[in-house]
């Protein structure tokens, strides 16, 4: 009925000023290029584009939870990219700090050029170690907000699109959520009672779902049994602690999502603009669609992908394990947890998990999302080296 209202407002106006208006059809979106990402542990998307006139590529996360474009500072100190101190303020989910930027420059992907991008400087070293390969970039908003993306994660490809007039795909829906630089969506959750609030959509955080403490506090939506875990995140600013549980059901446009692992942070910046949102939903849940993000028309298209019943993480260990000079490494060890059980202590190298010797943390970091199983791992603690047997625990 109001989009009725609308057209009909179009024909009345003319009358009333005795002119006659004629509308131009929106022309069709025109397809530009498409390319290939790579999946990390979370579903974080990684896709390789080169900066200004630079011809090797770097390594970009494509990341809806970030307000613009930005890069790594250490590739503006290796490559000598100059850098503008401003104060522009960021907020991370490990606190805020002040940023330099890099002023209008290019982007280039394959098959597409996008020029006049202000990068901000930010260090990524954390990210990193978390995944193992080289993180020189986030790619957000200030690319998002000009073309029509179509992200298909059964095929790992992005096509890019100019706007337009834009046919989604038959078999799935659209949403319309507000946009500040962030989509934010309104979902359904329910534990101990249902709970209809706004939600970002966050493609660059690597987890199911993640809610404040305070939107936790004052919704009282959790069950009272509910005994979240202690575990370690990483993010914008370095690591910090957050609690651990499950959500009944989490619910976004007509899908319905069962038994979601949820963090449970402690916002003490209101990086997630409580009350006006209560948290994020991350790309272990959005990767179980193929996604059309369209920011020129304010519309995200989900249809439900071959990933859409894959199983949640539900492992914990309590081991804290980053990527460092080649090495996996511990770096934190959570109280009273399997892995403090098991007698891992931080610096302690991991040479093998169950049979597997490759010392790729993605590969350890696989392997250890398999709740209610024991692995014999072996470390290096001190040129010595040492077997530990650790019980994955379950958090339902």
């Amino acid at each position: 009925m109001r989009y009725c209202l609308i057209i009909l407002g179009f024909f009345i106006l003319p009358v009333c000023s005795r002119g006659q208006e004629i509308l131009s059809p929106q022309p069709e979106a025109e397809y530009i290029t498409s390319f290939p990402f790579k999946q990390y542990s979370g579903g974080v998307m990684v896709l390789k584009a080169c900066f200004g006139n630079l011809k090797d590529s770097l390594n970009f996360i494509l990341d809806t939870g970030s307000g613009g474009i930005s890069l790594d500072s250490s590739v503006c100190a290796e490559l000598e990219i100059p850098t503008v101190q401003t104060d522009t303020i960021i907020t991370g989910i490990a606190g805020m700090r002040r940023v330099h930027f890099v002023f209008d420059k290019s982007l280039k992907l394959p098959g597409l050029t996008t020029d006049h991008l202000n990068f901000h400087v930010n260090d990524y070293s954390i990210l990193t170690s978390v995944y193992g390969e080289k993180i020189d970039g986030i790619i957000g908003y200030s690319f998002f907000s000009r073309y029509i993306v179509n992200v298909d994660f059964d095929s790992l490809r992005i096509d890019v699109y100019k706007p337009g007039r834009f046919d989604y795909p038959r078999g799935g829906t659209i949403l319309h959520p507000m946009f500040t630089s962030l989509p934010i969506q309104f979902m359904q959750v329910k534990d101990r009672k249902k709970f209809p609030f706004n939600f970002y959509l966050d493609t660059g955080a690597g987890l199911c779902f993640l809610m404040s403490e305070r939107f936790v506090a004052d919704s009282a939506v959790l069950k009272k049994k509910r005994k979240p875990l202690i575990t370690q995140a990483e993010g914008m600013g370095g690591m910090l602690k957050m609690r651990l549980t499950v959500i009944k059901d989490v619910k976004i446009g007509p899908y319905h999502f069962r038994m979601v692992p949820t963090y449970l942070y402690d916002d003490e910046n209101n990086l997630t603009s409580y009350p006006f949102t209560g948290g994020l939903m991350g790309n272990d849940i959005l990767r179980r669609f193929n996604i059309v993000f369209n920011y020129p028309q304010r519309e995200i298209h989900l249809r439900p992908n071959s990933h859409f019943e894959d199983l949640f993480d539900y492992a914990y260990t309590g081991l804290g394990i980053y990527a460092i000079d080649n090495k996996v490494v511990v770096v934190d060890v959570i109280e009273k947890s399997p892995a403090e059980k098991a007698g891992f202590q931080a610096g302690d190298e991991l040479v093998s998990v169950g049979n597997n010797l490759s010392g790729n943390i993605q590969q350890y970091k696989n392997l250890l999302q398999t709740p209610n199983t024991s692995f014999k791992v072996i470390v290096r603690r001190k040129a010595r080296l040492m077997e530990l047997n650790l019980h994955v625990k379950s958090i339902l």
